[in-house]
């Protein structure tokens, strides 16, 4: 029988940023003495209110895997801290049906002087299970971490990837019916982030455990889930299909407009001036895209380049190039300078993509980074999946060359 593992309802969390956590000292009161008298002295921060959370209503049925995504601030670690009980709610419930395991942070209760064997006993008895059950999951948690080499060593002499492995084989494989799992796969590699996604895949459809996921990975969050949050400022604005929040979320800030022009900074030793993308048709009826990039040189720097991204509409970077493929570096040589790029659409899958650039140096910070991200669509082919009525499958799009004819006889 299906059930809610975990509801919230007008849940909200307040911080008073400004004030002191302890006593103040005599060191402290003599400090602030002097800045009060000091003529411009600094004054005292005024206190005030902070609504990390704010009034924030879901629940999540038992066996579902919930993505929580939003920018940063927007309160979703602190929701996930009141869910397992570190922070207390200034308003509102939770209710939970079920142990809780929670992977907030890498490491989250384990004592780093203990080894991995003790670390995995302690965390097990914290989600209150009995010594024969941490038992019967010990062999299972040590090879799925693939540490078994440095389980007697005290983790404090742990990598942080070797800390999340251990950490995350005992949280996903103790049985806890609910777990929270917050931005930490982005320690471990490649390979291993693969391996607890489809973990986490597993134990849910599975072992019917519900799951609930705070991620940046807008892949990892369509690919496991079919639910979604969206959190701004504290307030939870979005509740949907994970498709539908992801392409919501990433639309956020996008500049719809094909052109922008900026004002001139004498300041800059490089800075663009106009952006803008152009459409050009051939003969055949194959639109292509172009960037065109009109830009100052004040004070050369010779190992600066204009990298060009384009991502699509799951953040994926799917084309990068840069300025260094010029066959030569007059476009660095002060001046007034154009420059245009084919973004190559036609290898392109059918779909939303946005274009972004910079003046980069490295080692250094941008020497202009505009803060705008073109946009343009590809529209599918006619020889494209879409006639089935399904989706291209990759992000490029390649007809490849097929041939066609008899097969050779078979020798005999």
């Amino acid at each position: 029988m299906s059930y809610n593992a975990i509801e919230v309802h007008q849940l909200s969390k307040k911080f008073l940023i400004g004030a002191r956590k302890n006593r103040p000292t005599l060191r402290d009161e003599m400090t602030g003495l002097a800045r009060r008298v000091r003529p411009g002295g600094r004054q005292q921060a005024a206190r005030a209110d902070f609504w990390a959370l704010q009034e924030v209503s879901f629940s999540i049925p038992q066996g579902q895997i919930l993505g929580i995504i939003g920018h940063n601030g927007a309160g979703k670690s602190t929701l996930l801290k009141l869910l397992s009980r570190i922070y207390a709610p200034t308003s509102g419930r939770i209710r939970l049906r079920g142990r809780l395991g929670s992977l907030l942070e890498v490491g989250t209760g384990f004592h780093p002087e203990l080894t991995g064997r003790a670390n995995v006993a302690l965390y097990g008895a914290i989600l209150g299970l009995s010594n024969r059950e941490i038992a019967r999951k010990f062999d299972e948690i040590v090879t799925f971490a693939e540490i078994e080499t440095f389980l007697d060593t005290p983790v404090k002499f742990y990598s942080s990837g070797m800390y999340m492995r251990l950490a995350f084989a005992v949280a996903a494989h103790l049985d806890a019916e609910n777990l929270l799992v917050d931005e930490v796969l982005a320690v471990g590699d490649v390979a291993f982030q693969q391996k607890c996604l489809a973990k986490m895949g597993q134990i849910a459809r599975d072992e019917g455990r519900t799951i609930l996921l705070v991620s940046h990975n807008m892949q990892a969050i369509k690919r496991l889930c079919q639910r979604a949050l969206l959190l701004e400022k504290g307030r939870l604005v979005m509740d949907d299909q994970a498709e539908t929040v992801i392409n919501h979320y990433l639309q956020q800030g996008v500049n719809a407009q094909r052109s922008a022009t900026f004002a001139p900074d004498e300041a800059r030793d490089m800075q663009f001036l106009r952006a803008e993308l152009r459409d050009q048709v051939d003969h055949q009826g194959h639109k292509a895209t172009f960037l065109r990039l009109t830009y100052q040189v004040r004070r050369p720097h010779p190992a600066v380049f204009i990298p060009v991204e384009v991502r699509n509409m799951e953040d994926a970077l799917v084309l990068y190039t840069n300025s260094d493929f010029l066959p030569d570096k007059r476009h660095l040589a002060p001046g007034l300078h154009t420059v245009e790029l084919d973004l190559c659409r036609h290898y392109l899958a059918p779909g939303t993509y946005r274009v972004s650039f910079a003046f980069w140096e490295p080692g250094h910070d941008p020497l202009d980074f505009p803060d705008v991200r073109f946009v343009f669509t590809v529209e599918a082919h006619e020889n494209l999946r879409q006639a089935h009525g399904l989706p291209w499958p990759g992000l490029l799009y390649d007809p490849a060359r097929w041939r066609s004819g008899e097969a050779p006889p078979r020798p005999i």
